[in-house]
Order: C-alpha cells, then sequence, then structure tokens
C-alpha cells in the first residue's frame, strides 16, 4: 500500500473516530460527501492496485510461457546436435578405418614394387646370359654331354626344371604387375573416398558450429526473460538451497588444492594433445544405462530427464537461483566425466550429499564440474578421469526430492556455488 492509500485509510479511520466518539460535534452533510468522495477515490486506488498485480501475475505466466516455448526450442536443438555428433562420429570412423586401409595398400605396393624390381634384375641377369651364348641358354649342349642315357634323362629333369622356373619368374612378373597397378587403381579410388568424407566432415562441423551457436542465442534469450521474470518479480538473489557456507581456513586449503590439481590437469591435457593416440574410455563391468560419448572436449554426465534449468525458479521455498541443471533417473544409473579432468572432491558436502567434482584445463583454461546427490562413488581424489568415464551413481542424497544428479559447469576453479557457475546446456547437449 502506497502513501497515498495510507493516507486515505488514515482520513476515515479518523472521521469515523470523531463520528463514533464525540457525539456533541455535529457532522454535516458536506463533511459526509467530503467523506464519501475519499472513501470512492480510496476504492479507485484499490482497484488500481489489483489491477495493477494482474498485469504483473499475467506478465510473469508469460515471461514463464515464453521460458517453457525456449526450453523446448532448446530440447529439439539438443536433438539435432546429438544426431549431428553422431554423424561426426561415423565419419570420423570411416576416414580412420580408410586411412588404415590406405596405409596397408601402401605397405602392399611398396612390398610389390620391391618383388617386381628384384624380378627385374633377375630377369635382366638371365637376359645377358642368354645373349653371351649367342642367343641361346645352350640346353641342347647341355643335353648332348650327357655321359649316359640316365644322365641324359637327369639333365632333362634339370632342364625343365630350369624352364619351369623361367616360366614361373615370368608369370608371378605379370601376375604382380597387374596386382600393382589394380592396387594404385584402388588406393586412388580410397584417397579420393577419404577426401569426400573429409569434406562431408568439415560440413557436419559446420552445421554442428552453427546449431551450436542457435543454441547459444536461444540461452541467452532464455537469460534475458529470466533476467525480466526476476525484475517483475522483484527478487533479491540469494543463495541457492545448494549453497555451502565454508570457514575462511577451508576456503584457503580447497585454493590451494585447487591450483595443484589445476597444474596437474594442464599438464595431462597438453600430453593429451602431443599424443596422437585417440584414447577410449573402458567401462568394463558397467550394465547401467550409460550415456553415449559425445565427441569433442564435452559429452553430457548421465541419461535422464530434465526436471530443473538452469536459473530462477521455485519449489515450494521461494524463489531462488538454481546454479546447475538436475537430471532425473532411477537410482544406480551411472555419472560419467563431463570432460578429461583430475578428482578434486568425492564426499559428502552439506545439502550437496555424495558430491564429486573434477578440475579441468582446457585450451590452458581451469573449469570445475559439480556432480551432487550421488549413491555412491567409483573414483577417487587426486585420480585422473577421462571424458565419459563412469565416476559415479545416481541418488538423492543430501536435499534431494527424488533420485537425480544435479550438475554444474564452472568457468573457474571451485570458489563456491555462485562463482564462474554458467548455464551447462551452452558446453552439453541433453
Amino acid at each position: 500500500m502506497n502513501k497515498k492509500t495510507k493516507s486515505f485509510t488514515s482520513a476515515i479511520a479518523t472521521t469515523l473516530a470523531l463520528t463514533l466518539f464525540m457525539p456533541s460535534v455535529n457532522v454535516s452533510a458536506e463533511s459526509i460527501n467530503h467523506l464519501k468522495d475519499k472513501q470512492q477515490e480510496l476504492n479507485q486506488k484499490t482497484s488500481e492496485l489489483n489491477s495493477d498485480i494482474q498485469k504483473k501475475s499475467t506478465k510473469i505466466n508469460n515471461n514463464q510461457s515464453k521460458m517453457d516455448g525456449i526450453m523446448e526450442q532448446i530440447s529439439k536443438l539438443d536433438k539435432k546436435i546429438l544426431k549431428t555428433d553422431k554423424e561426426i562420429t561415423v565419419a570420423l570412423e570411416k576416414i580412420d578405418h580408410t586411412t588404415s586401409e590406405i596405409n596397408d595398400l601402401k605397405t602392399s605396393i611398396a612390398d610389390l614394387e620391391k618383388k617386381i624390381n628384384e624380378r627385374d634384375d633377375l630377369l635382366q641377369d638371365r637376359a645377358r646370359a642368354i645373349q653371351e651364348n649367342g642367343g641361346s641358354v645352350g640346353y641342347v649342349d647341355v643335353l648332348l654331354k650327357a655321359e649316359s642315357f640316365t644322365d641324359f634323362i637327369d639333365r632333362i629333369s634339370a632342364v625343365n626344371t630350369l624352364l619351369e622356373a623361367d616360366r614361373l619368374i615370368i608369370q608371378e612378373q605379370s601376375n604382380d604387375k597387374k596386382k600393382l597397378e589394380e592396387q594404385k587403381v584402388t588406393l586412388d579410388e580410397k584417397l579420393h573416398k577419404q577426401e569426400i568424407d573429409r569434406d562431408k566432415l568439415t560440413s557436419l562441423r559446420r552445421t554442428l558450429d552453427a546449431k551450436k551457436k542457435d543454441k547459444d542465442q536461444l540461452i541467452d534469450k532464455l537469460e534475458a526473460e529470466q533476467s525480466n521474470l526476476k525484475s517483475e518479480k522483484k527478487l533479491l538473489e540469494k543463495e541457492y538451497s545448494e549453497a555451502i557456507n565454508i570457514s575462511k581456513e577451508v576456503e584457503k586449503d580447497i585454493a590451494k588444492e585447487q591450483e595443484r590439481l589445476a597444474k596437474v590437469a594442464r599438464q595431462q591435457a597438453e600430453a593429451a594433445a602431443k599424443s596422437s593416440n585417440v584414447t577410449t574410455v573402458s567401462n568394463e563391468g558397467e550394465t547401467g544405462d550409460i550415456p553415449e560419448v559425445a565427441s569433442g572436449t564435452w559429452t553430457k554426465p548421465t541419461n535422464g530427464t530434465l526436471t530443473s534449468g538452469f536459473g530462477w525458479r521455485n519449489i515450494g521455498f521461494g524463489p531462488e537461483f538454481h546454479y546447475g541443471v538436475d537430471l532425473a533417473n532411477k537410482q544406480g544409473t551411472p555419472i560419467v566425466a563431463a570432460a578429461d579432468g583430475v578428482v578434486f572432491r568425492a564426499s559428502p558436502l552439506s545439502t550437496y550429499g555424495n558430491v564429486i567434482m573434477i578440475t579441468h584445463s582446457i585450451n590452458g583454461h581451469t573449469f570445475t564440474t559439480v556432480y551432487a546427490h550421488l549413491s555412491g562413488y567409483k573414483s577417487t581424489v587426486g585420480q585422473s578421469v577421462k571424458k565419459g568415464q563412469v565416476i559415479g551413481y545416481m541418488g538423492q542424497t543430501g536435499r534431494a526430492y527424488g533420485s537425480h544428479l544435479h550438475f554444474e559447469i564452472h568457468t573457474t576453479a571451485w570458489k563456491g556455488q555462485s562463482v564462474g557457475a554458467i548455464n551447462p546446456l551452452r558446453y552439453i547437449s541433453l
């Protein structure tokens, strides 16, 4: 109620009090009319106030509808991104397979060329021997020099063996030359196919980048609407219910350890960048619903339904800011590392319940990911983990209503929940 409204109410109360408790005072018709005017004015103001409240509520609902619509568009884009990501993975596998075939063909061609060159040398030696013997190898002379019939038969056998050897050499030479030409044609075809696959991969990556850009624009729009919602509701930002109160001494210890692990993560990232070997994550023995690993730097941390996004929300405790996303699934669903990194924390922490925090070094920049409400761990502090590696299992420990993963991405080392928190949908597709 504003100051004018309060003054109108005060005026009415004063006038009524004078009417009730000062009977000796005669209230004139003019005073009554004035009072009626004041009452009518007050009613008008009250009506306007109710109308404003209704308009604000409608505007808030419209904002919420816009956000729901944007989230639906983001969800559709995520599906397209995941589809394109799978196509990129297939294209990469094709290129790797073709590269392997090309390398095998090149090795085979080199071996054939070596054999052909060696036979060419041998055949040239045979040709020189024939030339030195007057154009004949001298097989007749060999036969005529036989000392007996048995010796004659042996010489015929030897001559036939030599002739057959010559014939085989010439036949093998012809076959290998034919095979060499065929393999060279196949090699050209493989190289052409690889070029087509590389062009397709480039196109797919452009498409993926465009879709991610569209998604980022939608997230910007979503956050702008959330900002409007915050303004309309006149919310005062406060720490989300997951907020952790940490003493100054513990903060110093955390910062020191985080700095050390960030250095380890950076060294590992640099070593991985220098290595040409592709590391395949092994989750042997896992039988749960493990998410498919996306290409690129990031992958989604689990399979599940998005039940709460990043930003302002109201779950019965009044408006609060949600610094991550919630993905719901059954208890025990595997949780995987969203990117390569080093486990920074793996223990219970306040309303997070069982939580894992991982320090990442990406292009020289430190990130932190948070995985909360876990039912159990499959990683330990200081352990190096790869993108897509199972690190724990979904649960509902801490402040959690139903089995789900609360997942956060911070663009800084861990300095508390609100520092560096960014919408995870900017990096992962659900």
